[in-house]
């Protein structure tokens, strides 16, 4: 039987469309293909007895075409702070073997790249949003202001990585990734950070 999980946290997805994302819509990236760092904060979780608080998780991915349609590529890169057991928990539910929306986002994967155990470092304040990935990778994002200095949100897009959760539009200052063949560098592109919770089986 499976182990029973839960967690929570705050998720952040930093890509290569510009303006806005049309993959949350299923339609076809901005540029034809898409590259994206995808991470993911845990504030409270646990899988079986095994607590997943305060660590992160990263997956760097690059979609041929829609992102719907699937065939990605992906480096999974779990936070190196993470003990034995807490590792091969964030592996097992990052990598579709648990179950949850996991598992769904899990099912476009064409190709695994690589895992990799580094460190990894995941601040959220107001407005913006920083991860670092070892030497590796790095995505810095502010919020976009809309009417009256609010924030601008999505909300009820087909697909999600945070299902029910609705979506902060932000734009990159930096996004970067070199390693696997997946080497991008540039700022000014598309966003996204709220709240997540999923559990399973």
């Amino acid at each position: 039987m499976a182990e029973k999980w839960k967690m929570q946290g705050h998720y952040l997805e930093s890509c290569t469309c510009k303006g806005s994302c049309p993959c949350l819509l299923l339609a076809a990236p901005t540029e034809g293909d898409c590259k994206a760092l995808v991470a993911w904060h845990i504030e409270r979780g646990n899988y079986g007895d095994v607590k997943l608080d305060g660590l992160n998780v990263v997956v760097a991915l690059h979609s041929p075409g829609p992102m719907a349609e699937g065939n990605w590529k992906v480096v999974l890169y779990l936070d190196k702070a993470a003990k034995e057991a807490q590792a091969q928990a964030l592996g097992d539910i990052f990598g579709g073997k648990a179950g949850g929306h996991p598992a769904v986002l899990a099912s476009f994967i064409g190709e695994l790249l690589g895992v990799e155990n580094v460190p990894i470092r995941y601040d959220a304040a107001e407005r913006k949003v920083k991860v670092r990935v070892g030497e590796t990778a790095e995505t810095a994002v502010e919020a976009i202001e809309g009417q009256g200095g609010a924030m601008v949100t999505i909300h009820n897009h087909p697909l999600a990585v945070a299902p029910g959760q609705t979506l902060v539009v932000a734009k990159s200052t930096s996004l970067k990734h070199n390693a696997y063949g997946l080497n991008l560098e540039l700022s000014g592109r598309t966003a996204y950070y709220s709240p997540f919770a999923y559990a399973g089986p």
